[in-house]
């Protein structure tokens, strides 16, 4: 997809020059999309107990619980907050 973005960018420089502001845009974009923490891949441990909490992996919610848990640090981690516990 990026290829052909980069190749919708070269044509539009080269074209009249309200064509070459939306390259720019476009660029912009591009750059924004290589460095998203969307393409960020879930975590060998954290996809092993999603596979073992959910029925069915991939789904939505398997994925979800996923990524929760890899921007959490971990399983072990996952669900634990700042809570202050009883004595």
């Amino acid at each position: 997809m990026a290829k052909n973005l980069e190749e919708v960018v070269e044509q539009l420089e080269g074209a009249v020059v309200a064509h070459g502001k939306q390259a720019k845009v476009v660029e912009e974009h591009l750059e924004e999309m290589k460095n998203s923490p969307a393409k960020a891949k879930i975590s060998g441990p954290c996809k092993a107990a999603a596979k073992k909490k959910f029925k069915v992996w991939p789904s939505a919610y398997a994925s979800g619980w996923g990524v929760r848990c890899t921007k959490a640090g971990g399983p072990s981690k996952m669900g634990k907050g700042n809570r202050k516990r009883k004595k």
